[in-house]
């Protein structure tokens, strides 16, 4: 049984990548964690459930305490999606992601749960940046271009939390525009990424360790705002040992820079979250020991 006064939060999306971690990471600060995710568990860090959250009963269902679920929810955290234009057919992606989003928020809201995170994408800037970005780095100032239908339905959930918190102006929706979350494994094949710019220039050779992420999600939680925001969540650095001069010379020369460039410093800008969240990176593929 939960120790009392220890803060309630519904993951969604618990049992994949970046779930895993948030799990751990909650867990480790003191949270009472509930997973619901379609996908049962590969280890079992904390009471779960199986649902699918594109079906309205079943989302408050989960939400609102179920069957070995805390009763009395402060906090969802929502990462459940499919998370690749490539997996499905761009109206099965767009559907899910936008269904069991609204799903989610209508539910907290009927709920009264006022805190909730959740996880948007950095594809809302552009990505693949076949047209090439307006100004580096990128931030969260310039409005949305989706290129796909799963980036699309990552505007459509942000459009949906500012009219949500317009709604109900105690209500907090942050949503978190991660990068390309990696492990620890994943940094194996980063050797493969430096003899040609060009393989990773689709997100600005950018990267979130998936500890960070969470780190991110706990931290969102935390922050005592109001409103719906959203931040960029990226990693300090990037991918390439090349400095950014080299790479921005090579793939975007015509791009204005708008600020001075550290040798590796991230093109996805962190200073949104850094100034409001207190994020701040502590883990980088340069060290796959950290």
């Amino acid at each position: 049984m939960a120790e009392l006064n220890m803060p309630r939060v519904v993951v969604t999306g618990g049992s994949g990548k970046a779930g895993r971690v948030c799990i751990k990471e909650l867990k480790e600060h003191g949270y009472d964690v509930f997973n619901v995710d379609k996908v049962k568990p590969a280890e079992e860090l904390c009471p779960s459930i199986q649902a699918d959250l594109a079906d309205y009963g079943q989302a408050i269902d989960s939400l609102g305490g179920v069957e070995r679920g805390p009763p009395g929810v402060d906090a969802v955290v929502h990462l459940a999606a499919i998370p690749d234009s490539r997996l499905f057919p761009n109206s099965v992606t767009f559907h899910n992601n936008v269904m069991s989003t609204y799903n989610v928020f209508e539910a907290s809201a009927r709920l009264g749960i006022k805190n909730l995170v959740w996880a948007s994408s950095e594809t809302v800037l552009g990505i693949p940046f076949d047209v090439p970005p307006p100004y580096l780095p990128v931030d969260e100032e310039y409005a949305g271009r989706p290129e796909s239908a799963y980036s699309l339905s990552k505007l459509v959930g942000e459009r949906m939390a500012e009219q949500y918190c317009r709604w109900s102006p105690e209500l907090k929706i942050l949503g978190l525009r991660f990068s390309n979350i990696m492990e620890l494994d994943d940094y194996r094949a980063f050797g493969e990424f430096q003899d040609d710019p060009n393989i990773r220039k689709w997100n600005l050779w950018g990267y979130v360790d998936a500890r960070d992420a969470a780190q991110a999600v706990r931290r969102a939680l935390e922050v005592k705002i109001k409103g719906a925001e959203a931040f960029i969540v990226a990693n300090a650095d990037t991918v390439m040992a090349a400095s950014d001069e080299e790479l921005l010379a090579s793939v975007f020369p015509r791009v204005p820079v708008m600020k001075k460039l550290g040798r590796n410093e991230t093109l996805l800008s962190i200073e949104k979250a850094r100034r409001v969240l207190g994020y701040e990176p502590v883990h980088s593929w340069r060290d796959q020991s950290s």
